[in-house]
C-alpha cells in the first residue's frame, strides 16, 4: 500500500508556530482539529491564513491540517500563510515566484521587546522627578 502524499511545514510570527500539512483533497481546512471558520471567525484573518491559495490559485486542490500553538489568533493566522506557502513552495517549485512576489515567503522578524528592569515597560520609564 501506498502512502498519501503530504506536504509539510512550519510557519512563525510572533510567539506562534503552525505546523501545516497539506495533502490532495477538496479543500477542507483543519485547524487545531476544528473548522477554520470556527477557529479563525473573523474574515479578514481567514483570508490571510489562506491568501497562498488564491495567489496560486489552487483554492479546493488541497486538504490542509494545520497544528498551530502560541501567541494570539493574529499571529497564527499570519503563521499559518507561511506554512501554506512554504508546504506550496514543496509541493510545486514554480509557485515560488508568485509566492514570493506576494511576499509571502518572508519570516516578519518583529518580535515583543523584553521588559527591563527599573522602567514599567520595555522603553517606558517611571515619572521624573526633579524633588
Amino acid at each position: 500500500m501506498v502512502a498519501p502524499v503530504q506536504y509539510y511545514a512550519v510557519g512563525r510570527r510572533k510567539t506562534s508556530v503552525a505546523r501545516v500539512y497539506l495533502r490532495p483533497g477538496k479543500g477542507n481546512v483543519v485547524v487545531n482539529k476544528r473548522n477554520v471558520e470556527e477557529y479563525f471567525p473573523l474574515l479578514t484573518r481567514r483570508r490571510q491564513a489562506l491568501a497562498p491559495f488564491r495567489i496560486t490559485e489552487t483554492d479546493g486542490q488541497f486538504d490542509v491540517v494545520v497544528n498551530a500553538k502560541g501567541g494570539g489568533l493574529t499571529g497564527q493566522a499570519e503563521a499559518v500563510q507561511l506554512g501554506i506557502a512554504r508546504a506550496l513552495v514543496e509541493y510545486n517549485e514554480e509557485l515560488r515566484k508568485p509566492l514570493r512576489d506576494a511576499d509571502l515567503l518572508t519570516r516578519d522578524p518583529r518580535m515583543v521587546e523584553r521588559k527591563k528592569y527599573g522602567q514599567p515597560k520595555a522603553r517606558k520609564r517611571f515619572q521624573f522627578s526633579k524633588r
